[in-house]
């Protein structure tokens, strides 16, 4: 299966994005298509890709369609105003008029400059509503542009055959008055969906365009796209990484918030990765290019903001059947209307007018940016947290969390051990030699406690699941577990997982001394835990570890139940029984605990965005901070929530504003002016989330 984006240009609601969907669902070899209302585009799914027939089944449906690259920036749309200003000029001297006659005020233009006025602001600042109406039609569909293009024409007609009739009530104001709130109302939209993208938009620039590379010795620029796994790229202060690397010489304070979320900077010495798109504040670094291009950790990053903005929530399956047959149910409605008015009292003027009120206040574009917009932006506001929200089913599931399951290692922990006590330094000298070389986490939390120099070992041999053996300093030496003691006939004094014993081996083996080692606890655990539990959702910990060290962990930082002693292959089975009980969320590092995280009704990956974790859980942490669990869950909540207000509004106001004007109690002004309100108040509720932030977060 192959993804393509594609970029679709005409769209002006919700309807109009279904009939895409379904133009690109027919294309042969399409197995899947999303078009999203609010970003413009549509993600298609297929088993092998035709783009000519894609762009050719989009331009049939009436649109127009191109092809974009996945890590494109999509243009900042900057509407202009002045048109909109000059309609509105235009149209003032119609509408003041009118709204002066009630105050005994007559001001009225004479009736052939209402027509001059009004046939202007009709055919020129209304002529998209006649040419996007004339492609939709010619499709076989109606759209937004039909219903405004025919409720704004038959106020014109109406007035034009009253004024050659020589009757002084003519309705040019109304057609000319609603062509300027809605292209109002389409222009305040488009700034919103602008400002709704921008977090997405400033995430694809973040990368530089120009890095500078070691060559021979010599420092040359070239062009980002030029650069190449292995080269060496250097970063002076105040510059952005160019590419994921792994510092070769200097060092300095880097700036990784715009990534992690992280609002400290992070030293970076050799040794350590850098990311691209982040800022080196001070020092002068060179690193080792390890990915570049769609591989970098920034590129990932907006890949899965642009794939949970381009999904749907399963709540907008019921809006997509609801478009689909709102227009035409709507031209059905205004149709009943006239006749049913001109039955009533004969009045064929009136019965005009009331159906156009219908036609102009029925648009389902509130309806058709009620979710993406609250998506979109619910999505970048996590993302600048660090949390990346890779899946919109999240979002319906997130306010039905009861449990959260924690895996420990890594999670809770700093998953680096460190040794925490030591029989004598002698011991601690002896067992680093043994160690020295050994990339197992205990042997490098041994050498990091001895840094060296180290004794000379020799006969060096590892015994699988009890440890080492080896001759230092000419004495044969065993540093292992308590079977590894109990295999050479040495007591053991206990038998916990967390000691290593350090023995010497001979005619009579004898016990030297023990290593202790502990896992730090993250600094926020136990804050997360105590949000998570004001929140009403229990915790437990499931952890390979032993009972008691399982436990310790767990009253430290206040977890309501422990399983310890799970298999990663089992922690899959425990997540199953627990969702028996209610909806759960798995919190693990990504990597063992993949089949757990997959398992879960939402599985939240704590790491550095790798990509295990980024394939596995529907939320990627990028950094390991326990508190981000509770905020995954809060803005996922608070999103759904939008969509759920939103979806409201869009749809109360056309079940209360449909009657109202079909009963003439709405005239065609207000109702253009209450159409535009209605999606820009759509859109503007779905913004108030960029103001969200984390619990504790300071900006």
């Amino acid at each position: 299966m192959t993804n393509v984006d594609l970029a679709i240009e005409g769209m002006t609601c919700a309807s109009c994005a279904g009939r895409v969907e379904k133009a690109l669902l027919k294309v042969p070899g399409v197995t899947g298509a999303s078009v999203n209302l609010a970003t413009e585009r549509a993600r298609v799914t297929a088993d092998h890709l035709d783009m000519p027939a894609l762009i050719d089944a989009v331009d049939a449906a009436g649109y127009g369609a191109r092809t974009i690259k996945a890590a494109e920036a999509a243009p900042a749309k900057r509407p202009s105003l002045v048109p909109v200003l000059i309609a509105a000029l235009l149209t003032l001297p119609l509408v003041v008029p009118m709204a002066a006659e009630p105050l005994g005020v007559h001001v009225m233009l004479p009736g052939w400059m209402q027509l001059v006025l009004a046939t202007t602001v009709q055919f020129w600042f209304g002529r998209h509503f006649y040419t996007a109406a004339w492609r939709a039609v010619r499709a076989g569909a109606a759209n937004m542009d039909v219903l405004v293009a025919l409720g704004t024409s038959a106020a014109w007609g109406l007035s034009a055959w009253l004024l050659w009739r020589g009757h002084p009530h003519l309705y040019f104001e109304a057609g000319a008055a609603v062509i300027v709130l809605v292209r109002l109302g389409k222009w305040l939209e488009m700034r919103a969906k602008g400002q709704a993208a921008s977090a997405i938009r400033a995430l694809q620039i973040l990368r530089p365009d120009r890095a500078h590379i070691r060559r021979d010795g010599v420092e040359v620029d070239i062009a980002v796209d030029d650069l190449r796994v292995g080269d060496v790229f250097v970063v002076r202060p105040g510059e952005r990484i160019p590419a994921d690397g792994t510092v070769v010489d200097g060092a300095g304070d880097v700036d990784e918030s715009m990534i992690t979320g992280e609002s400290r900077p992070v030293t970076k010495a050799a040794g350590a990765k850098l990311t691209a798109g982040t800022i080196n504040d001070d020092g002068l670094l060179a690193a080792r290019t390890d990915a570049i291009g769609a591989e970098t950790v920034l590129a990932r990053l907006v890949r899965l903001v642009e794939d949970a903005q381009a999904a749907k929530a399963p709540v907008q399956r019921l809006v997509d059947r609801v478009s689909a047959v709102f227009v035409p149910a709507v031209l059905i409605v205004a149709l009943v209307t006239a006749l049913a008015w001109y039955w009533w009292n004969g009045d064929a003027e009136s019965a005009i007018i009331n159906a156009v009120a219908v036609l102009v206040i029925a648009c389902p574009c509130a309806l058709g940016l009620a979710t993406p917009t609250a998506i979109m932006v619910g999505t970048s506001v996590a993302a600048r947290y660090g949390i990346l929200i890779k899946d919109a089913v999240v979002l319906e599931r997130a306010g039905a969390i009861r449990t959260v399951a924690f895996d420990k290692t890594g999670t809770l922990t700093e998953g680096q051990p460190v040794v925490s006590s030591v029989t004598s330094d002698e011991v601690l000298r002896l067992a680093a030699a043994l160690q020295a070389g050994s990339e197992h986490p205990l042997a490098r939390a041994v050498l990091r406690a001895a840094p060296g120099p180290y004794a000379r070992l020799s006969d060096f041999k590892a015994l699988p699941g009890q440890g080492v053996t080896g001759v230092v300093d000419g004495r044969t030496l065993l540093l292992g577990n308590a079977r590894a003691l109990t295999a050479h006939g040495i007591t053991v004094p206990s038998a916990t997982e967390t000691v290593a014993y350090l023995a010497e081996l001979g005619t009579a083996p004898r016990l030297l001394g023990t290593l202790t080692f502990a896992d730090a606890i993250r600094p926020h655990a136990a804050a997360a835990i105590a949000a998570l539990k004001a929140d009403g959702i229990a915790t437990i910990l499931l952890s390979g570890d032993n009972r008691t060290i399982a436990a310790s962990v767990a009253n430290t930082v206040g977890i309501d139940s422990v399983e310890a002693e799970v298999l990663p292959a089992d922690k899959a089975t425990h997540i199953r029984h627990l969702r028996t009980l209610g909806p759960v969320a798995m919190v693990g590092d990504g990597v063992n605990d993949a089949p757990a995280l997959a398992e879960a009704d939402i599985g939240i990956a704590m790491g550095s965005g790798t990509d295990v974790a980024m394939e596995t859980a529907a939320i990627t942490l990028m950094r390991p901070d326990p508190l981000l669990v509770p905020a995954a869950l809060d803005i996922a909540r608070r999103t759904r929530a939008r969509i759920g207000q939103n979806l409201f509004w869009a749809m109360g106001y056309n079940v209360v504003a449909i009657p109202l004007a079909a009963f003439g109690l709405l005239n065609p002004m207000v109702a253009g002016l209450a159409m535009a309100a209605s999606s820009v108040s759509v859109v503007g509720n779905s913004l108030l989330l960029r103001r969200w932030k984390p619990k504790g977060e300071k900006s």
